[in-house]
């Protein structure tokens, strides 16, 4: 036994807690869950080769011990997030949640949220059981590399170490891969939550592990001083400076993980690091850190779910606590008395297991199939929530060269769509509104990309920038050969966000932070200073509607749309009457606003004013007899789209297509 890794066990956990918390100065908290890799890699190894040198080992009761330490607390805090899911999730949060329960119970939830979101979406942090991922790829690793072992034991250690090295390096060259290099979403995401790309960090544990087993510690007491030291240094900096624009896993990841690897060969006793990690609080704190990462996911995700906007900082120091105190008893009544063969015999983990699995993959699938039990809501708030949805539509993200080749073999007008996701928003409608108005549609949106520009978003990870400049660029380059085919072009943005760097009512009154704080550069590296935004914006529109002046004779802007008080996907009761006041929006935005109305004047285009529409002299209306207008609190809802902007683009277009027949009249 060796106190300084729980020790180490604490200095993972508590980083990773308030990461999720929300607090800045973690930013990189999230390093911990691969401090945790390392030490599972080491610890788990040792067990093994120590069992196999002395032809001890059984696969039987590996899996016995693996099962005793992680699956009853696992179940326990999975059975206690029941009742709150049932009370306070919606429909669609419910029915995710099911999902996650039989994906836990697979071992697969790395796998299932890797398709649903990643790791540093907004959506990521409502999902209870997201932190589970991490236990996933151990569990993976587990039933894996025992087996590996086992078939290569014979070889000796030197080949398997060769094996694993090149293991190692291919796991970390696809990480590297897909972190940064890869555009596609799906990839960058699969190599934060896969086995593949997460193995090599395990890797390093093992080895760690096999260097110990076959010889002793430094002896020189100044080496593991500074060595630990260093180790300490290299894992502190990545908590501190790490954010989730850093790549990961990725060649920064090795900061973390080799600095973990350090502490493991060299914090050995009479270190300084050694006397820190053995304090008695802090051991006490890492022998209870694996039921505190269970307990604190589902802690902060419920809580943002039942409270609208963001949760006090008070508050989250109170939940931080709950985490710990209840996992002091869950260590205490749960793992502790599980692990303990004399309590519960091999038989009875088994058994209990399999029901347990049965259980909540059966709660978990009936969860799915019902929509999350969407009965046990009342008609009017089925109503409300059923408003709430967007349908998809095909879209020309990866396809963007197929998308406008196609538009120059099309005999009739064409009608584009461009822009992010505030475009995309009512995009179905436009499709729809398109056909019947005899219309060639193209789609060319990209979320969270400013339609034809090149401003780098320094929230976002270079490998998102660079899809961003790489898209813009190449609709630029040939939208220029298509001018006689586009009759008319649409664009709208999340023009707000991008001009104030955030929701410019965030923390306004009543209006409880809702939206999201972006950081805009022209050279990738520096912030556009707030002083500056006005004139870059200026130059920015003033070029893009130059641009889009030559390329067609019918342009329309769609102006911002007015952000929500409460994201509807967050709270599973959703007011029937939602009113946010109307000159806390106008006032906030007037910079922007005349701006904008500014150029639009000057090239003569066509100009949508969803604020207009939205707000009277006092509101800005939200929801209409119980239907939501928005899909969260900054995109429009099917039911936005068909009462909103559906009837203003048809408007905006017969008047077009009347102005087109007088001209040639």
């Amino acid at each position: 036994y060796r106190p300084e890794i729980d020790g180490l066990r604490a200095l993972a956990v508590l980083p990773v807690i308030l990461f999720h918390a929300g607090f800045e100065w973690f930013s990189g908290g999230f390093v911990g869950v691969d401090v945790f890799f390392v030490i599972s890699g080491y610890l788990i190894t040792t067990i093994i080769i120590s069992e196999m040198a002395e032809d001890k080992f059984s696969i039987v009761n590996f899996y016995e011990r693996r099962a005793r330490r992680i699956l009853p607390a696992l179940f326990f805090v999975m059975a206690a997030c029941l009742p709150f899911a049932w009370l306070w999730l919606s429909p669609n949060d419910l029915k995710d949640f099911g999902q996650s329960l039989v994906a836990v119970t697979t071992f697969t939830s790395n796998i299932l949220f890797w398709f649903e979101s990643g790791y540093f979406d907004t959506a990521a942090e409502l999902k209870p059981l997201l932190h589970t991922w991490s236990l996933m790829v151990e569990e993976q690793y587990y039933i894996l590399f025992p087996i590996f072992l086992m078939f290569t034991w014979r070889l000796g250690v030197k080949w398997i170490l060769v094996l694993l090295s090149i293991v190692f390096f291919i796991s970390l060259s696809l990480a590297v891969w897909g972190t940064q290099y890869a555009t596609h979403p799906k990839i960058i995401s699969g190599s934060f939550f896969l086995l593949p790309t997460r193995g090599w960090e395990l890797l390093i544990g093992v080895f760690a592990a096999f260097y110990l087993k076959f010889n002793t510690h430094f002896e020189s007491h100044n080496i593991n001083q500074m060595l630990s030291l260093v180790g300490l240094g290299m894992i502190s900096y990545s908590i501190i400076t790490f954010d989730k624009t850093t790549p990961f896993p990725s060649l920064y990841t090795l900061i973390p993980t080799i600095g973990t690897g350090l502490l493991i060969l060299c914090a050995v006793p009479k270190t300084l690091i050694y006397n820190l990690l053995s304090q008695k609080y802090i051991v006490g704190m890492g022998l209870i850190s694996y039921s505190a990462y269970l307990w604190h996911q589902p802690l902060l995700a419920f809580a943002r779910h039942k409270i609208i906007g963001d949760i006090p900082e008070l508050y989250l120091i109170i939940l931080c606590i709950i985490a710990f105190l209840m996992a002091w008893f869950s260590w205490r009544y749960i793992e502790k008395p599980f692990r303990n063969r004399k309590n519960f015999s091999r038989s009875f983990i088994i058994r209990f297991s399999i029901i347990c699995i049965f259980l909540f993959s059966l709660i978990g699938t009936s969860t799915h199939f019902s929509n999350g039990f969407i009965n046990r809501l009342s008609d009017g708030e089925q109503n409300t929530l059923q408003s709430m949805n967007r349908s998809s539509e095909e879209n020309c993200e990866y396809e963007l060269i197929r998308c406008l080749e196609n538009i120059d073999k099309k005999n009739n007008k064409s009608l584009l769509l461009i822009g992010d996701s505030n475009a995309y928003h009512f995009s179905v409608g436009l499709s729809d509104l398109a056909d019947e108005l005899s219309y060639d549609y193209v789609q060319l949106t990209l979320g969270g990309c400013m339609p034809l520009a090149k401003f780098y978003r320094l929230d976002r990870s270079n490998q998102f920038n660079d899809r961003c400049i790489s898209y813009n660029n190449t609709l630029l380059k040939n939208i220029n050969d298509l001018s006689d085919k586009i009759d008319v072009v649409i664009v709208s943005s999340a023009w707000l966000i991008y001009f104030y760097g955030k929701n410019p009512l965030r923390g306004v009154g009543d209006l409880a932070n809702v939206g999201y704080e972006f950081q805009l550069s022209l050279d990738g590296v520096n912030e556009i200073p707030s002083e500056q935004k006005r004139e870059t914006f200026s130059i920015y529109l003033n070029d893009m509607f130059s641009l889009l002046s030559e390329k067609s004779n019918n342009v329309i802007i769609v102006g911002p749309l007015p952000p929500a008080i409460i994201n509807p996907q967050r709270n599973s009761v959703i007011p029937t009457v939602v009113k946010v006041t109307s000159n806390k929006y106008f006032n906030s935005t007037t910079s922007f606003n005349t701006l904008l109305n500014e150029k639009i004047a000057n090239f003569d285009f066509a100009y949508i004013d969803i604020a207009s529409e939205l707000c009277n002299s006092k509101f800005c209306k939200v929801s209409h007899e119980g239907m939501f207008f928005y899909s969260d609190d900054s995109h429009l809802s099917d039911f936005g789209q068909s009462m909103i902007m559906t009837p203003l683009l048809r408007q905006e277009l017969n008047n077009l297509n009347t102005n087109e027949l007088e001209r040639i009249n």
